[in-house]
Formats: C-alpha cells, sequence, structure tokens
C-alpha cells in the first residue's frame, strides 16, 4: 500500500512525520506538489495530521495504475469547472443570490436535485439565449490541474466524460473545448430565442447521471471497477456508487464521507497523481 501526500506546499518535516505515523519505508517524489509514502500502513493518525497540515491524503493500491482505468467520468459545475454555470447565468441577472441559495441547499442534499433545477430554471425565465454565450465566453473557468489531468488521460488510452446536471449549452462547447469523449447534461427549453424557464425533457439528476456513466459503460465494454468519477455534491453519489474509484473533489461532507478518496486542497492533477 502507497500512501500519496498532496498540498499546494508539502513540507518535508510533513512528509517525514507522515511516513513515520504511517510506517512507511521510503518517500518518493511524483510532482512538487505530490509525494508517495511507499508500503504504507493505514493509521487512523494519518487524516488527523493532513487536516491541521492542509494536506490531502489517500491510501492507495501499490499495484493500481492509471492505465488499469478506461473512463473517467466528471461532474461539469465546481468540478470540471471553478464555477457554478446556473448561478453566473443569475449573476448577469442580478438574481445570483436566489439561485445560489437554492444551489447550496441541493449541494447539501436538502432538497432533491429535480426540484432544485425546477426552481432555479424557472428563475432563468425571459432570459436571452445570448446572454448564456457572454458566460460561457466571459465567466467559464477551468478548475486548476484540469488540462493536465486529461492530457495525461488521454495519453493512458482513457475515455473521458463529463455528466452534468447543468446544460448542454455548456457541456456540449467544454466537450469540443476539451475534446472529451462524451457528455451528457439538461436541455434548457427556448422560444423566442429566450428561456422559457423550464427544462425541455426528463431532467438528470441524481439517478439521472449513475443512468448516463452505466450506458456509457456498456457501450465501451467497461467494467464498474475501470471507471474513476469525480464530483462535488450530494447528486453526485449515485455516479459514484457506479466506479470503481468515486473522488470527492472539494465536495460537501456527504460525497467525502461515501468517495473512495478525497482532494480538498490541490486541483483535478492530483486524480491522476494518485496511481503514478
Amino acid at each position: 500500500m502507497n500512501l500519496i501526500i498532496q498540498g499546494l506546499d508539502v513540507n518535508n518535516s510533513d512528509l517525514r512525520e507522515l511516513a513515520k505515523l504511517s510506517h512507511a519505508d521510503a518517500i518518493e517524489r511524483i510532482t512538487g506538489q505530490a509525494f508517495r509514502l511507499t508500503h504504507a500502513t493505514h493509521s487512523d493518525a494519518v487524516p488527523e495530521y493532513c487536516a491541521q497540515a492542509e494536506l490531502d491524503f489517500a491510501f492507495v493500491n501499490a499495484a493500481t495504475k492509471l492505465s488499469d482505468f478506461k473512463l473517467i467520468a466528471m461532474d461539469m459545475d465546481s468540478t470540471l469547472l471553478a464555477i457554478e454555470s446556473i448561478d453566473e447565468i443569475a449573476d448577469m441577472q442580478q438574481i445570483k443570490p436566489q439561485v445560489a441559495a437554492i444551489t447550496v441547499q441541493t449541494m447539501r442534499g436538502e432538497i432533491s436535485f429535480e426540484e432544485s433545477l425546477t426552481r432555479r430554471t424557472a428563475l432563468l425565465r425571459g432570459v436571452h439565449q445570448d446572454d448564456l454565450q457572454k458566460v460561457y465566453d466571459e465567466r467559464v473557468k477551468l478548475s486548476p490541474g484540469a488540462e493536465r489531468m486529461l492530457q495525461l488521460a488521454k495519453q493512458s488510452g482513457i475515455k473521458t466524460m463529463v455528466i452534468s446536471g447543468g446544460f448542454t449549452f455548456f457541456t456540449e462547447r467544454i466537450k469540443t473545448k476539451l475534446q472529451l469523449d462524451f457528455a451528457a447534461a439538461n436541455v434548457l427549453e427556448i422560444e423566442n430565442e429566450r428561456l422559457t424557464g423550464k427544462v425541455a425533457g426528463e431532467i438528470i439528476g441524481r439517478e439521472g447521471k449513475a443512468q448516463v456513466l452505466k450506458q456509457v459503460c456498456a457501450e465501451l465494454g467497461v467494467q464498474r471497477e475501470q471507471v474513476i468519477a469525480i464530483g462535488d455534491g450530494a447528486n453526485d453519489l449515485a455516479m459514484l456508487a457506479e466506479a470503481g474509484v468515486g473522488i470527492a473533489y472539494h465536495a460537501k461532507p456527504i460525497v467525502k464521507q461515501q468517495a473512495t478518496y478525497s482532494i480538498d486542497y490541490v486541483g483535478l492533477d492530483g486524480v491522476t497523481n494518485l496511481f503514478a
């Protein structure tokens, strides 16, 4: 078992102490922000120490490599992207506080995603479709390490996809920009170039995201243990449960509790560092 330690500022003293706590026999550098402690053993002291030092940790099977995986599935908002796209649309319309309050309730698991999306989309009624392009052009920002993670995935022959409870307007553009293999999201109903305040068709929510992942896996002939899924909110839980490795990325507590690993401090390239 390897103990992978990652952080924005990793001190040698922290690595030595963590090696001691986990009875590791060596410390190896992966990147300037990621280190491998070899032949480590589980210790309850490691999570406590890392929380104090603001370090990410993961006990990973030493035999597991990135090339063992065939698919990486990612949530879009606050995961692949460093924004909540619907909140940014709302901000341009001066209604962000109302929309963001519903978003927070959803991420905490306090209301269903379907109810949340219906309520938030209703608040966007009348928004011109050109404003969506303006949000994409001016507000969309990738999470740190996203492009590096996708580059390494591609080099390892791994397919990539974004599964979002957001909107196809954004996922299709992100898919093209990042050369992802698959994308799935909800469709905004538009009439006369303006949003009607409704979602067209069935809403892709918590269970819908898991169903999309299962469909793509079946299409590719990929087994559950060959999948990495990454998300941050309660509506990602079913999707994460369908993957061999579920990553809670800068996530809510409910997601961290159920994920295989959590990344709280470093960027998305921290995912690929786990299996370097």
